[in-house]
């Protein structure tokens, strides 16, 4: 019988490499971080944040930017989250130029949208129907109460389908964004978009009207419902930027670009309504037809 001696016999253990490795994994850490996208997604949380801020302020301070441009603080809450918007957008872009994305990147962006899209908008909501309801007064008391309860509800349950939403992106989402022209389910950012849009609407257009409080004062907190649970859903909506950056662009296609730009130009908040509104109903009215044309070209049995 050959003896080997221990230093031999210790190099050759089938499971001494393996101890190693997995030592060495644990030890790992984060090489680099991306300065400029992260910057720019962090400026997507602070707007979260900072819309979050203005909304626990008194709802009586008008806010004068420039020389008779008042605006409603409601309203300026509306517009940081669009900021927030602009900041997600552009996060991804400029971490594909630099050829700096990452993991960490993505997990941070899904951080920040959780603020800027899912906390902030369900605050903003909460807010703004409380205290228009201050100004109704209800015959029956148990119909306060059912829609202030109406109304936390459906702030609870827009944010916790904010974070499933976007924990699902991350867990689906492939790498390279131009590998998917699509998002399942409403997107967050879209989401939020619905809700500042019709509070930035109703600001601005028809807060004066005295019998349009009490639809508001109802309806917003069912479409906040609504759009967190489409988050949710798998209905397909189109990848915006991809489909206007990648696919190739027909005369038809850049006059309607061109128009919806002058558009913007004319009347922002109403292209807001029109935009984030249309955006979200196009997507179920898309998926009932193909639902409606696939029932039918099934052969009956």
């Amino acid at each position: 019988m050959k003896i080997r001696p221990v230093r031999e016999w210790k190099n050759k253990m089938p499971f001494g490499k393996n101890i190693k490795s997995e030592a060495s994994k644990k030890k790992r850490r984060l090489k680099y971080i991306a300065v400029l996208p992260s910057v720019i997604t962090l400026m997507n949380g602070a707007c979260g944040f900072i819309a979050i801020v203005l909304a626990s302020q008194s709802p009586y301070i008008i806010w004068n930017f420039l020389h008779g441009f008042d605006i409603n603080p409601f309203s300026l809450v509306g517009y940081v989250i669009l900021l927030a918007m602009i900041a997600d957008m552009l996060d991804g872009r400029v971490a594909r130029l630099t050829r700096t994305t990452s993991s960490f990147g993505g997990q941070l962006d899904s951080l920040c949208d959780t603020i800027s899209f899912g906390v902030a908008p369900a605050f903003l909501m909460i807010r703004i129907t409380e205290f228009y309801l201050e100004n109704i007064r209800f015959e029956n008391a148990l119909f306060s109460v059912v829609i202030n309860r109406v109304i936390f509800f459906s702030a609870v349950i827009y944010v916790m389908c904010t974070v499933v939403r976007l924990a699902r992106f991350n867990v689906e989402n492939e790498e390279d964004e131009a590998a998917h022209m699509n998002f399942t389910g409403l997107p967050s950012p879209a989401a939020a978009g619905v809700v500042v849009s019709l509070v930035i609407f109703y600001q601005q257009f028809i807060s004066g009207i005295a019998v349009s409080q009490l639809f508001f004062v109802t309806g917003l907190p069912l479409i906040t419902f609504f759009t967190g649970l489409l988050m949710i859903s798998r209905v397909r909506y189109p990848h915006l930027p991809n489909h206007l950056l990648r696919v190739k662009k027909t005369l038809p296609s850049l006059l309607l670009i061109f128009g919806s730009g002058i558009f913007i130009i004319w009347n922002i908040q109403l292209a807001l309504l029109i935009g984030f509104c249309g955006f979200m109903v196009f997507g179920v009215c898309r998926e009932l037809i193909l639902t409606v044309s696939k029932k039918t070209s099934q052969p009956q049995a």
